[in-house]
């Protein structure tokens, strides 16, 4: 049986965008995330992530900070008794035109591998075009916009985490 799943973007939805957030220290979490996750977990979801890490092609940060802030995360998450399946990411410059860097669908594909999932039920949460263009690339049915950039064709849009969970807890059915 196939599974529905969130997938989610990292900087500017789980975290405030910091700007090339690398170091454990310049991580916060956004306020509402883990109720909001948990709201997804109850309703039978996987949770996914789908991050573009050009930071790393560009040489802000290494592959090694990365995974170490990964881990981190992974593990606050856990406290949280949040599991994350997959964080996928791309570690390409934007000028590289690498099939992984969202809005292309590598990274999803990649999921799609190892994991049959439900697209047509599933969601995607982010904070910029692309990743709203990743979900209808990648034919996930439901996009949630997170900020205030102007985020075009996405099912829902708020301008914070807290601002959707607040939404998702009163709509309960939508999920």
């Amino acid at each position: 049986m196939k599974s529905k799943a969130l997938f989610l973007d990292r900087d500017g939805v789980i975290n405030i965008d910091h700007g090339y957030v690398s170091k454990i220290e310049d991580f916060e979490f956004t306020e509402g995330i883990f109720d909001f996750l948990h709201l997804f977990i109850n309703k039978g979801y996987k949770l996914f992530i789908v991050t573009n890490q050009s930071g790393i092609g560009r040489g802000y940060y290494g592959q090694d900070d990365f995974e170490k802030l990964t881990t981190w995360m992974l593990g606050e998450f856990e406290k949280q008794n949040i599991h994350i399946e997959s964080v996928q990411y791309c570690n390409h410059a934007p000028e590289e035109h690498c099939s992984c860097r969202k809005p292309a669908t590598g990274m999803v594909d990649e999921i799609l591998k190892k994991y049959e999932i439900d697209l047509e039920n599933s969601w995607m949460i982010g904070d910029k075009q692309s990743d709203i263009d990743l979900a209808h690339n990648s034919m996930i049915a439901n996009t949630i916009g997170i900020g205030t950039r102007n985020i075009c064709e996405s099912r829902f849009t708020f301008t914070t985490i807290l601002e959707c969970k607040n939404f998702f807890e009163e709509n309960k059915a939508i999920i």
